[in-house]
């Protein structure tokens, strides 16, 4: 792959965004280019506003010390217009997750979310790609109620389904439409 995409996590010092960061370091299709958080944060390195709360067993990844936060609301507009989309795993309530969400997609910056506020939205695809990637032709009808061109938003399953689904699914050609998991 010639292209690195460059991405931004907004959520970046929490656990799920300090994921992102580990399984972002040295990838092949994806460059860190912009790491965003709540006020709090913004304005320092990742590594002091992260500090001591880093909780990945591995240590904070060079390309992302230095990287300086930005505020997730304030800083939307720098961060839509500095990155080809972003990773979303912020600590909010489901109402304000919506509403910022949309606000990346409508700055036409398409957003990966890792948040359950938009698992139900109609119109945003939650996939697992192994079982339904035809989900994504929703996007569409997403982008005329948004009112963009390029920005949308997609969401991912919650772990146990993302986990489970991709090893049942292809059970269904077998017939076995029902399983039990405990």
């Amino acid at each position: 792959m010639e292209k690195q995409y460059k991405v931004g996590i907004v959520g970046a010092t929490g656990m799920v965004g300090q994921r992102f960061v580990t399984l972002l370091e040295n990838h092949p299709w994806f460059k860190l280019t912009v790491l965003a958080a709540s006020g709090r944060s913004a304005g320092k390195t990742y590594e002091e506003a992260v500090g001591p709360r880093w909780a990945m067993t591995t240590p904070i990844p060079e390309e992302a010390k230095s990287l300086v936060v930005l505020d997730a609301l304030a800083d939307r507009e720098t961060i839509a217009s500095s990155v080809d989309f972003i990773f979303c795993a912020v600590d909010m309530k489901k109402e304000e997750i919506r509403a910022l969400e949309e606000s990346y997609a409508k700055l036409e910056c398409p957003v990966i979310s890792n948040n359950s506020a938009h698992r139900w939205t109609p119109d945003v695809p939650m996939v697992i790609p192994e079982v339904n990637p035809e989900h994504l032709q929703v996007i569409q009808a997403q982008k005329s109620r948004l009112g963009t061109r390029r920005g949308f938003i997609a969401v991912k399953s919650n772990c146990s389904i993302q986990s489970y689904a991709p090893a049942l699914h292809p059970l269904r050609r077998f017939g076995i439409t029902q399983v039990l998991v405990c």
